[in-house]
């Protein structure tokens, strides 16, 4: 009954609907932006170390670090599997769609972040509660975005990242799902009760080095077979677009596969970023704005292509024939499940005996700081609905809570643990998107304010008066500290 009625929601709330509304708010604010994911993307990557850490907030670098630790998880390797396995090759393609629209999306989440943040207990917090409350006037929007947002990143999201970790652990080293849980359990304890400074040192370090290798190692393969490239470009652009006859029964499936497993690895317009990139201590809204956008595209365009990449190199999947969709055909081996049985499976024919060990290793680190990420996400709502009194008491229940939820989750079944999942990212996205389309007009007054000052040879400091925003208080109060 429980698979029925989250299957029931997941209907409604990922309707074809939510998938032109993702799609169609990136491409209008890629013009109304004038396509800034292609005009700044020099910019983005300089901005990457702009910025320092204070006892307020984050350095530039730190927040993409904790960013990526979000949108980085276990979309990037079972996501992008189970995708393939619903939509066919063409889903990859889709999936860089909605990266490209969707870098401009996370472009204005983050930056109306920025404007509306606010201090609390000493740091930077902030996020769409606080950008719907301050920006659009709608407290009772606010609020339920804000439980919104406790019950999908503290209750629902974590489960699938990490039952995706006990999942390929068992796998690999044939390790019992419960002690999995036990052990990342007791390692999320360590770090979440050191406060937001030990979960931004700990996702500045780890954050590079597990993309970065998982990146070298997708390479790697390819140019091992790199004769095969080309075969795969045009296989993943014919699928895309039905040119493909073997994958014409699932052509519209790759589209609405691609975008749904593209928001939820990527978080454009999810909601999700916007809390960490209100964190970092910058001079003006829009340098984070930009650096959120170069992270869609790390994720995306780099860390999901490579998953891509590895599985469809193969060739050994099944999605011919819909009556078998969602069945592969690895080795010989009929009835894989999707997910990351399916990653290490591909992974082993390109790397025997290695393949499972290292898609397991690079799950752990994934997912597990994901899970921190969705903590910090849940920790910054719980802040924004008690911020007139003492939150203690709140955060550390969500603590102890989400110990609980992670050993949960580690002995849960895969398929009702992505569902769950699918249920709490599409509530956040609508909830989301639809204020941000609502309230863009700071974010790109805001560009605008910054593009002019770049012009005028300066390094821009925001001042929200100048652009006639109105209850961006913080702004006024961190001058009066630096002067």
């Amino acid at each position: 009954m429980m698979e029925e009625f989250i299957g029931m929601l997941n209907d409604i709330i990922w309707s074809n609907a939510l998938i032109v509304l993702c799609l169609g708010t990136g491409l209008y604010f890629s013009f109304c932006t004038r396509f800034l994911q292609v005009r700044h993307f020099k910019e983005m990557f300089r901005l990457l170390f702009d910025g320092k850490s204070t006892d307020s907030g984050v350095s530039s670098f730190q927040a993409l670090a904790m960013s990526l630790a979000g949108r980085v998880g276990t979309g990037n390797i079972s996501g992008v599997a189970t995708a393939i396995a619903f939509g066919g090759p063409g889903a990859l393609f889709w999936m860089w769609m909605v990266a490209f629209l969707g870098a401009s999306t996370a472009f204005v989440e983050a930056t109306l972040a920025q404007i509306y943040k606010e201090k609390h207990l000493g740091q930077f917090r902030g996020g769409p509660a606080f950008y719907i409350e301050r920006g659009l006037g709608v407290k009772w929007f606010a609020v339920l975005f804000a439980i919104t947002t406790i019950i999908s990143t503290g209750l629902l999201l974590p489960g699938v990242q990490v039952n995706s970790i006990a999942e390929g652990m068992q796998n690999a080293f044939q390790t019992d799902t419960l002690y999995c849980g036990i052990g990342v359990a007791t390692l999320f304890a360590a770090i979440i009760f050191g406060g937001v400074k030990r979960i931004a040192k700990f996702t500045e370090y780890i954050v590079p080095f597990m993309a970065l290798g998982y990146i070298a190692i997708a390479i790697f393969i390819l140019i091992i077979d790199f004769q095969e490239i080309p075969r795969l470009f045009l296989l993943i652009i014919k699928s895309a677009f039905n040119m493909e006859a073997g994958f014409g029964a699932v052509f519209g499936l790759a589209i609405q596969w691609g975008v749904k497993r593209g928001i939820y690895s990527n978080e454009a317009g999810q909601g999700t970023a916007p809390h960490i990139a209100a964190a970092a201590n910058v001079s003006h809204p829009t340098k984070q704005g930009l650096v959120q956008s170069f992270s869609v595209y790390i994720d995306t365009l780099l860390v999901c292509s490579a998953t891509g990449f590895m599985i469809l190199i193969t060739g050994k999947y099944n999605v011919v024939n819909p009556e078998v969709v969602g069945n592969f055909l690895v080795e010989g081996v009929p009835g894989l499940s999707e997910g990351p049985a399916y990653t290490q499976a591909a992974m082993d024919t390109v790397m025997p005996g290695l393949g499972a060990y290292f898609v397991a290793i690079a799950l752990f680190f994934f997912a597990f700081t994901t899970i921190i990420a969705y903590y910090y996400m849940a920790e910054t709502n719980i802040s924004y609905l008690t911020r007139n009194s003492n939150s203690t008491v709140f955060i550390y229940v969500l603590k102890i809570v989400m110990v609980f939820v992670i050993l949960y989750g580690a002995t849960n079944q895969s398929q009702l643990a992505w569902s769950i999942g699918d249920v709490g990212v599409g509530l956040m996205a609508w909830f989301n998107i639809i204020a941000i389309i609502l309230l863009q007009k700071p974010a790109l007054k805001a560009l605008k304010d910054y593009e002019k000052q770049k012009s005028e040879g300066k390094d821009p400091v925001f001042n929200p008066e100048d652009i006639g925003v109105n209850n961006a208080h913080i702004w006024n109060t961190i001058k009066r500290e630096e002067e």
